[in-house]
């Protein structure tokens, strides 16, 4: 008996973690011998390799063991991966077992997530998170800040910080200028600054979160606050679920201070060339009324992935006796109770403007296009993103970062095949709902498969209404609603295809945006934003997201067809996380990590 008491006593390993221990062990020998077959055999038939940049120096998914031993084959003997490690208890759940972990390439540490089917590979995401000897200064490697010990010419952070904004931009160039100083410019902006690499914001407007704070009175973030954190800096405990536009300027202009970005307001660019003798951007800025030219290496596109506004010219705008505005050109609703107002469109903005245009008073009229994909907000918390962004996934140890790595995890590919249970389910416990508004004759939609809001936000980045109230407004006829498209303007408001005429002393022209390669044609010229192509989707081959198969967001966050251009934005969610990804690339460039790109998307819209 102590003999059997004093023998060490040992955890007998789950057969989830026996399961992932075994395939990284076999994965890892094939990857040190150079065998990309021995590798791409250890994927399933159907199966799905995404990579954040640690092998590819692209955001590329490979699908199946052919796509794994092409990419394996071209990347293996450069990338050099190893030390693949389990990074807590893997799980298993239905037959599919789950496991995180770390690995390190020749110039980079990295994390991922494996999901094994059968003994094989399902999907696998491997994710670069920091390039050896260019860490970030983070937890233990923080800056001491304080100099301690005696030094007569101590220069103070103050001191250090004048002098940075004094010669940055003038006696020494930026290594990368971002255009744009919305929150995917700053998110990018902290990335940089923390990676040390010299970086220019653009912003136009006169101060940091001008963007949100001139747009209608009653915008609020229609997604919650665990998903809208930005990168190092979360919102406090107290924060609202659904944060006030206002609220949000505030605190992207503290956000800027805090974090120590070099951001230019009342600055905008008004031309860019590549110089390619001299190996650099040639940008003219005007910055407050100063003329001057910057000379970047690297020039990044933060101008909103739904790019420039689509402002239809209608026929009769000169004889129309009101005013015409694009919805991102609507300053609020006050002052026009007891007016008539027409928005045309039927989406997210169309919505919030209505319903600040009813409760100020004013007679107001919807006219929908085409057919809208809603979702109660509520319905979309608690079942579209409530196991991963709210207070109950945190509670199940699911922090935001977590949950960016899950969500990112999945397939583009086989997303929607998640995403329509949620959206199935909805339509049931919501039903009342829906008979309301299509009782008020709205066109309903829910995507071109069923898989609702979130597939039409990857696919189109349109076509889509969280409800926060204006829907039962419609439901009610408090707000009218009528289908057809505008023609044309009249003397008193406007036309409809079928001749119906709607008066109005104001028209909301809630009619979306263009591709952001818009703003290079703008920019640059129309060649180089037509070889950059179009901007934004999958291409699913559904409305507005024409094939072929693209398998990532085309151009976001990754290199175009033009290099040393990029093109970064998103929402929150989306600007936080991949800001990191495209950080590392710009950082890699900048200190000469050679970075062959696999898998440069090819080009198959214009998009201008």
């Amino acid at each position: 008996m102590s003999e059997t008491l004093d023998r060490p006593q040992t955890t007998p390993k789950s057969p989830a973690r026996d399961a992932a221990e075994r395939w990284f062990s076999e994965f890892e020998n094939a990857l040190a011998a150079g065998d990309a077959e021995a590798a791409s055999a250890m994927f399933s038939a159907t199966s799905f390799w995404r990579d954040l940049v640690a092998f590819t120096w692209n955001i590329k998914t490979v699908e199946d063991p052919a796509g794994v031993r092409d990419m394996l084959s071209e990347t293996l003997d450069r990338v050099r991966p190893k030390n693949f490690a389990l990074a807590g208890e893997p799980t298993q759940d239905g037959g599919v077992v789950t496991a995180w972990f770390t690995f390190e390439t020749a110039v980079a540490r990295g994390e991922g997530l494996l999901r094994l089917k059968d003994a094989k590979a399902w999907t696998f995401l491997t994710a670069m998170t920091e390039l050896k000897g260019h860490e970030e200064p983070l937890r233990q490697h923080r800056p001491m800040g304080a100099e301690h010990g005696a030094d007569p010419e101590r220069r103070s952070w103050m001191e250090k910080r004048a002098e940075e904004t004094r010669t940055l931009g003038y006696s020494v160039q930026p290594h990368t200028l971002i255009i744009g100083g919305g929150q995917g410019g700053i998110a990018l902006g902290a990335r940089l600054r923390q990676l040390g690499v010299p970086a220019i914001i653009l912003e136009r407007r006169e101060n940091a979160g001008d963007s949100w704070r001139h747009r209608y009175k009653s915008l609020c973030l229609h997604d919650p606050v665990w998903y809208d954190h930005l990168p190092y800096l979360k919102f406090p405990e107290n924060w609202p679920v659904f944060a006030p536009k206002d609220k949000i300027g505030d605190w992207l202009e503290m956000y800027t201070k805090v974090m120590e970005l070099n951001y230019w307001t009342k600055s905008e660019a008004t031309s860019a060339r590549y110089d390619e003798a001299a190996g650099h951007w040639v940008v003219e800025v005007t910055r407050d009324g100063e003329r001057l030219t910057l000379n970047p290496k690297e020039l990044v596109f933060a101008t909103g992935m739904s790019g420039k506004m689509n402002k239809p010219d209608f026929p009769g705008s000169d004889i129309f006796r009101g005013e015409i505005q694009h919805s991102s050109e609507h300053p609020g609703a006050e002052g026009y109770a007891g007016r008539k107002v027409v928005v045309i469109g039927s989406n997210n903005s169309a919505h919030d403007i209505c319903a600040a245009l009813w409760e100020e008073g004013a007679d107001v009229t919807m006219v929908q296009r085409s057919s809208t994909h809603i979702i109660k907000s509520d319905s979309l918390m608690e079942h579209g993103l409530g196991d991963l962004y709210s207070e109950r996934a945190l509670d199940a140890g699911i922090d935001t970062h977590t949950a960016d790595m899950i969500f990112a995890s999945l397939p583009y590919r086989i997303m929607h095949e998640f995403q329509k249970p949620i959206y199935d389910k909805v339509k049931e416990l919501d039903a009342d709902f829906y008979a309301g508004l299509e009782k008020a004759g709205f066109d309903l939609d829910w995507g071109a498969d069923g898989s609702g809001l979130f597939m039409k936000y990857l696919r189109r980045g349109s076509g889509y209404y969280i409800d926060v109230g204006a829907s039962q407004l419609i439901i009610d006829g408090r707000v009218k609603l009528v289908s057809g498209r505008m023609t044309d303007y009249t003397e008193t408001g406007v036309r409809l295809q079928d001749g119906t005429e709607l008066e109005a002393d104001l028209v909301v022209l809630a009619t979306g945006y263009g591709s952001m390669n818009g703003w290079i044609a703008d920019l640059v010229d129309e060649t180089t934003a037509k070889k950059v192509g179009k901007v934004w989707g999958l291409g699913s081959d559904t409305p507005k997201d024409p094939g072929p198969w693209e398998g990532e967001q085309r151009n976001m966050w990754k290199p175009t067809q033009i290099e040393h251009l990029w093109c970064h934005g998103g929402n929150l969610h989306q600007s936080r996380h991949y800001s990191l990804y495209l950080a590392l690339q710009l950082k890699a460039r900048q200190v000469g990590i050679p970075t062959p790109v696999y898998g440069r998307q090819d080009v198959h819209h214009e998009g201008i």
